[in-house]
């Protein structure tokens, strides 16, 4: 069992947490505070223990100059409202200001440095674990505790590089992400998997995996226009994976009874709202059109299969959801699965935002801060920021 931040006295120590403040921007204003909220008990827990909080987090795919668009500076308000305290934020990563910035820090004290991935640009330091910026970093601190599930599966210099040279422990939403994605390691069946999003290359090793545990497996989204290039359907002008064909193949004939596609399919000529749309049964779709949700015929099946489970896992929107046309297979889904008398979890990412955007957060009984390591946990696989932390 792992360290918590409550097997530490913190009174006084710099406690680095490392929060996920990947939070969604638009024009530089912030559409879902969500991911800020789930870490504020683990920062308030510190802070009402007399610890000094240093708080790290990435923010977007940094890889050019011009994405030092995602600064960490946007927090620095909802953060201080959050908390009732004023956080200090450092525009840098490392250097004097940040050392200096650190040693005058008091007990209770809010400190927030920039963007950890700002560190790629200068060779990719973040997302390769350089060894020194591990080491500089947790020069900081005391303690270090990872409260950021959505990286908990890479081994980047601001989680593993840390967690090396420091004592180690999880944050309360670390520690209740493992507690419920747990219980789909033995769920009541039957057990449903309802699978949507872009690409089926992304969840190779998760479908492949979970064939053997779950029941079913509902694929919508445009990854399910892959599985129908291979079962023999015209798609149109539909997103699919050529290389993949192979793979959905096998699937589809080793498991006929357990994969479910969708029978109908919303369509248009291109992708804009409140464009003329078409709802098309499979083999009446056009050369011209392009697949962009799932249609009613489908929804009724899926219900079959929702309506019937008692455990539920959901990862990926039905179709191009941001689009309010394209919308309705998703937030028909969600309100199957919300209604469902089932233990329900969704899978972060896109899917926890369609939820949360759709009102029906409040029905699910986990909301997973982190679509990939979600994923990666229940596949299987060792989530490689988590396997470093200290054991009780």
């Amino acid at each position: 069992m792992k360290k918590t931040i409550r097997d530490y006295d913190i009174k006084g120590k710099r406690v680095i947490i490392r929060c996920d403040f990947n939070v969604p921007i638009e024009n530089g204003e912030i559409k879902d505070l969500t991911r800020i909220k789930k870490s504020l008990r683990t920062i308030r827990y510190a802070r009402k223990n007399g610890a000094k909080v240093i708080l790290l987090s990435h923010m977007g795919r940094v890889k050019t100059d011009e994405d030092k668009k995602y600064t960490l500076k946007c927090l620095v308000d909802p953060l201080s409202k959050m908390l009732r305290k004023k956080v200090k934020f450092i525009p840098l990563t490392r250097g004097e200001e940040v050392l200096n910035a650190v040693k005058q820090m008091k007990d209770r004290d809010v400190l927030l440095i920039e963007n950890t991935r700002f560190e790629d640009l200068n060779g990719k330091k973040e997302s390769s674990n350089d060894k020194e910026l591990g080491k500089y970093w947790a020069s900081l601190g005391d303690i270090f505790i990872n409260d950021a599930f959505g990286t908990i599966h890479r081994s980047h210099a601001s989680n593993a590089g840390i967690e090396k040279n420091l004592p180690s422990g999880i944050g309360f939403l670390v520690e209740k992400e493992i507690k419920c994605l747990d219980k789909l390691n033995n769920p009541k069946r039957p057990y449903t998997i309802v699978l949507g999003g872009s690409k089926i290359s992304d969840k190779i090793g998760l479908v492949e995996k979970l064939t053997l545990k779950a029941d079913y497996i509902l694929i919508g989204g445009a990854m399910a226009f892959t599985f129908l290039k291979a079962a023999g359907f015209s798609i149109g002008s539909s997103l699919f994976e050529k290389d993949q064909l192979p793979f959905c193949t096998n699937l589809l004939n080793k498991y006929p009874d357990k994969i479910i596609l969708p029978i109908d399919i919303i369509t248009a000529k291109e992708i804009k709202d409140n464009v003329k749309t078409k709802e098309r049964f499979l083999g009446e779709i056009r050369e011209d059109e392009i697949g962009l949700d799932i249609g009613k015929k489908s929804l009724e099946v899926f219900k079959q299969y929702i309506d019937d489970s008692k455990t539920i896992f959901w990862n990926g929107p039905m179709g191009y959801f941001e689009l309010d046309t394209f919308s309705n297979g998703t937030r028909e889904i969600c309100k199957m699965i919300a209604e469902s008398k089932s233990y329900k979890v969704i899978g972060g990412g896109d899917t926890a935002r369609a939820v949360n955007e759709m009102g029906f957060e409040k029905n699910m009984d986990h909301i997973s801060t982190g679509g990939g390591a979600a994923l990666t946990y229940i596949e299987g696989v060792s989530l490689k920021a988590l396997k470093l932390i200290d054991e009780k």
